[in-house]
Formats: structure tokens, C-alpha cells, sequence
């Protein structure tokens, strides 16, 4: 019998801001839209767009402008957002610290994996060409469910692709909406947080980046998720 703990069953990745320092592409190219559309970006509003979808996204930048929610509007500067994203991407994404060895890992121990990101497929694609899609056994995409994140949809989803339980998953996150989502679907969350600050709260395991994550030590937290700092 081995004196391993025992641990999740799957991991659930994040990917703008956790594997990804993508966050500050988007960073650049909202504040743009932003100006393409009438005005300047507030840090408020940039804070209510970290970790969303593309769609609310829009909503909150035509929302912040006074701008009335025209099919027609949304629909253009939705393509003038994701073109401006992908070309930046096709130059290479740089990695959060960490991340790659990361994914490494916990691919080596035998664990099941997925990708689960609020991006949608279009760009996600397009990361994966950075991330490498041998790491994972399916993605989920944010245009691929009902709801994106702070909903449970793409976690419960992740979770089903996998054939497990949510309970039976840990996800990784960086972002208040991706915790929320993956709280809301029933797993473990991991948080490693990037662009803005996360609240400590039972049943959040804090890091301060994946350096040196194992698989074993997902077990140890796992048996005993309390709220802590590494």
C-alpha cells in the first residue's frame, strides 16, 4: 500500500493570466477598442474584464462608453478585438513563471487534464500552438457553453469531458471570474493569482506562482484544503 495521499483525479487549467501572460495582450488591445470606440479605458473597467468572456467583455466596454448594445456594433468591434489579439499571438505568447514545468508534471504523474479557458476557440487555437496540446486531453472554450465563467458551465464541462465529477477535480485559476466559475461548478481551486488580487476565502489554496508544483503536492493539498500561502 503506498503512503501517497490521495489527490484530485483531474486538473482543470486556467489559461489567459495562469499558464499564459496573455492578460497583458489583452490589456493592450481592450484599452485600444476602448479608444477605437469613443474613449479612454478606466481601471475600473479594465478590472471588470480581466478573466472574461469576449461577449461580456464588449458589453462592459460599450456599457462604460455609453454606447447602446447594436447587434451590428458588437458584432465589429468583436472582430476588431480578435484580430488585433490573434495577430499579437502569432508573435508568441510569453509564459507565467513556472507554468510550463508545470504542465510537465503533472502530464508525467498520469493525471487527467484539460484545458478550460473563458477565450474562445479561435484564439485559443492559436495559444495552443505556444502551450502545446499534448498536455491535455480536451479544451474547453468559453464560446463553447451556455455560459462562460463566473458561470459553472465551462468547468462542469471540463469535468464531464473527462468523465469525472467536478468534486473529483482540482482547477487552477488566477482571476476572481475563474474562481468563481470553478467554485460554482464544485471543485478545489488553486489560485495563483496574476493581474489582480483574489480574496482569501475556505477552501482557496494560495501560490504565489506554479514553480515547483508536483503532483504530489496537489495530493497533500487536496487532503486538506485549507486556505495557504507557498
Amino acid at each position: 500500500m503506498s503512503d501517497a495521499p490521495e489527490g484530485p483525479k483531474g486538473v482543470l487549467w486556467d489559461m489567459d493570466g495562469t499558464l499564459l501572460d496573455s492578460e497583458k495582450i489583452w490589456d493592450v488591445v481592450v484599452r485600444e477598442l476602448s479608444l477605437h470606440l469613443g474613449g479612454p479605458m478606466t481601471e475600473e473597467t479594465r478590472r471588470k474584464t480581466i478573466g472574461s468572456s469576449s461577449a461580456k467583455t464588449l458589453g462592459v466596454i460599450f456599457d462604460s462608453l455609453g454606447l447602446d448594445h447594436d447587434p451590428y456594433a458588437l458584432s465589429e468591434a468583436r472582430e476588431w478585438m480578435l484580430s488585433r489579439v490573434e495577430e499579437r499571438f502569432r508573435g508568441g505568447i510569453p509564459w507565467r513563471p513556472g507554468a510550463r514545468e508545470a504542465l510537465r508534471a503533472i502530464r508525467a504523474s498520469g493525471l487527467k487534464s484539460a484545458l478550460v479557458t473563458n477565450t474562445g476557440r479561435r484564439l485559443t487555437d492559436r495559444a495552443l500552438d505556444t502551450i502545446g496540446r499534448e498536455h491535455f486531453d480536451y479544451s474547453v472554450c468559453g464560446d463553447e457553453v451556455p455560459a462562460g465563467k463566473p458561470h459553472p458551465d465551462p468547468y462542469l464541462r471540463g469535468a464531464e469531458l473527462l468523465g469525472l465529477s467536478p468534486s473529483e477535480c482540482l482547477a487552477i485559476e488566477d482571476s476572481p471570474t475563474g474562481v468563481a466559475s470553478a467554485e460554482a461548478a464544485g471543485c478545489i481551486v488553486l489560485v495563483v493569482p496574476c493581474e489582480v488580487e483574489v480574496p482569501v476565502a475556505p477552501g482557496r489554496v494560495f501560490r504565489d506562482s506554479l514553480e515547483g508544483l508536483s503532483a504530489l503536492e496537489l495530493s497533500e493539498l487536496w487532503v486538506q484544503p485549507t486556505v495557504v500561502r507557498r
